[in-house]
């Protein structure tokens, strides 16, 4: 942490000005070092002298000739006390509700709620199954969950299908998830391969992955108080 600090400390001493020559130089050096990262954007952050780095879905920094990379550290405001680096990921990874097929989801929650959340979901990860939990203590949030059953779980898609073919379907996955059921697999269709491949196309690599109404991504759970204050953040204007 000191180093990340001192670091930090250097970099703010720097000269902010974004020049062409700075975001080439940039390039340059990330193509050099970090050979196999894809460099899609380069932009000032709010810190001066500090740049962002957009390379698909992850944001990393650098001082202004490119020279040396801050990797997996975020940004605070301590005034706000907003973690700045977590909110412009979601933005940068904003998702469109229109490529949600929703009619291939399990729809719980406030089915009148002004709030809506989408949940990538797996029957069988513990994190998600800990956030199912959260998920009953919020009202007023219209949620679908969509079944993503990742591959290293040994149950994870016998559970899937088990509660896609049941009659109710909500209930199933609250057995499973909640109340530690353990049924056959169903026999009906599925749309779990659809929903895998549209989290592929979405980089969707860990459950649970939620988003919000107005399109932002979070990888991760959260309570219940977090998760409602998150979802309002669309309502409020404040994402």
């Amino acid at each position: 942490m000191r180093s990340l600090l001192l670091i930090l400390s250097c970099l703010i001493a720097l000269p902010a000005m974004a020049t062409e020559a700075n975001i080439e130089s940039i390039r340059s050096h990330a193509a050099d070092v970090l050979r196999n990262t894809p460099i899609d954007a380069v932009t000032p952050s709010p810190i001066p002298g500090l740049f962002e780095v957009k390379s698909g879905r992850n944001i990393f920094y650098t001082d202004a000739d490119g020279s040396h990379f801050v990797i997996g550290a975020h940004i605070i405001d301590s005034v706000a006390k907003k973690d700045l680096t977590r909110a412009r990921l979601e933005e940068l990874n904003r998702v469109e509700w229109s490529v949600l097929p929703l009619d291939k989801a399990i729809v719980s929650g406030d089915k009148n709620g002004k709030l809506k959340l989408a949940v990538f979901t797996d029957p069988e990860c513990p994190y998600c199954r800990k956030f199912e939990k959260e998920l009953a203590k919020v009202k007023g949030v219209k949620v679908y969950s969509f079944l993503y059953p990742l591959s290293f779980h040994k149950h994870a898609k016998r559970w899937s299908t088990a509660i896609w073919c049941s009659k109710d379907r909500q209930k199933m996955m609250t057995d499973i998830m909640v109340n530690n059921a353990d049924p056959a697999a169903g026999t009906c269709d599925t749309p779990i391969d659809e929903i895998a491949a549209l989290g592929k196309k979405l980089g969707i690599t860990g459950t649970p992955t939620l988003i919000s109404g107005d399109g932002r991504l979070s990888p991760g759970g959260k309570d219940a108080p977090q998760l409602k204050a998150w979802l309002q953040e669309a309502s409020a204007g404040t994402h």
